[in-house]
């Protein structure tokens, strides 16, 4: 018990002594959230750019400009030369320019059915999908005046009824997967890295020279980086909530499973290279050759169902996907550990295998 101790507690001083560690383990992950939380944080939906040229500056025209400002994924450019504005719509930097040429009023005033009058509105072609968006929302706004101007009475209206639901933002999707994205770093390469070093340097071999048990060894080295682990995740999610103002729905005691589960998997996996690597300097390739697809195919930063359907069956059984995955719905939603049964599943036998592995690769020296 006390080679246990002593162990671990050797283990979270190296780790707190070593500068370069500490920043990419822990500071690195606080400051990319942090970046692209701030440029795509409050993200959650589309917003389309439409520039409006009044060349009619009747009331009229500003009732239309008003129509249009009520939609909240528009936000409205005004402006007076459509030269201007035609030239950013080419450049891609608008989505629509609507024109309200001059004789806009007084044709809504006159009351002119048999022949309507044209609002030119021009779009990006090589982006149809937004210009799509826009243009209904344009022809709603323009179909909402000619119905009030008309005074037109609709002989079947829908009845909207509101629906309460999630107002997730893209921090809220990014905070769990940078978790995650820390639990393998640590762990995988932590480890791979770290038992080669040990044995280039003899210190294993040391280590089975005396009655120390190699499950001494590797309980202590869980025990070490799952308290590691557990210290990052706080400081992250605190700073998360302090800059972010990010939840935890679900239960503290979900969140904690999951991250001892993805310790211990990550731990075996990186005990697999740290057998297979001859030298310290070739286990950080091996390992970064595994991370680093892990960290795009995993749904850290983009959802997994936006990936090619070819990659979803690979995708599928990637354990930073379903450690992610458990953490985001944990967090984001609410889900108790029941229900991520199949993510714990799928961890669990990744960390069975992994060790069962990791007990054949293994050496001391």
């Amino acid at each position: 018990m006390r080679a246990y101790y002593l162990l671990t507690l050797a283990q979270l001083r190296i780790f707190l002594r070593n500068r370069q560690v500490l920043f990419w383990t822990l500071a690195f992950p606080i400051v990319l959230m942090v970046m692209l939380g701030s440029f795509l944080g409050n993200g959650s939906g589309i917003s389309l750019t439409v520039a409006v040229v009044d060349q009619d500056k009747s009331e009229q025209s500003k009732t239309l400009i008003k129509e249009l400002e009520k939609n909240e994924a528009v936000s409205l450019e005004k402006s007076s030369e459509e030269k201007s504005v035609l030239d950013q719509l080419k450049n891609g930097d608008l989505t629509l320019v609507v024109t309200i040429p001059k004789g806009y009023g007084s044709n809504l005033t006159s009351g002119n059915k048999a022949d309507p009058f044209e609002l030119p509105v021009y779009y990006n072609e090589t982006n149809m999908a937004m210009s799509q968006v826009g243009l209904q929302l344009v022809n709603n706004a323009v179909d909402t005046i000619s119905k009030k101007q008309l005074d037109y009475q609709p002989l079947v209206v829908t009845d909207s009824k509101g629906v309460d639901a999630l107002n997730l933002r893209y921090i809220d999707f990014l905070v769990p997967g940078i978790v995650a994205m820390m639990i393998m770093s640590n762990n995988m390469n932590g480890v791979a890295g770290q038992i080669s070093s040990w044995r280039e340097r003899g210190i294993l071999r040391r280590m089975q020279g005396t009655t120390l048990k190699a499950s001494t060894f590797i309980a202590a080295q869980i025990t070490a980086r799952f308290m590691l682990n557990g210290l990052q995740a706080m400081i992250v999610l605190a700073v998360a909530w302090l800059a972010f103002g990010i939840e935890v729905r679900g239960s503290w005691l979900t969140v904690i499973a999951f991250v001892t589960l993805g310790t211990l998997a990550f731990m075996a996996i990186g005990f697999i290279i740290a057998g297979i690597a001859k030298t310290p300097e070739s286990a950080g390739p091996i390992a970064g050759f595994l991370s680093f697809p892990m960290l795009f195919l995993g749904g850290v930063f983009f959802p997994i169902r936006d990936m090619p359907e070819f990659l979803q069956p690979f995708v599928q059984v990637l354990p930073i996907a379903h450690l992610s995955h458990a953490l985001r719905e944990t967090m984001n939603v609410g889900a108790s550990f029941l229900d991520l049964g199949m993510e714990a599943i799928i961890l669990g036998g990744w960390l069975i295998g992994a060790f069962i592995v990791a007990s054949f690769t293994f050496k001391w020296e």
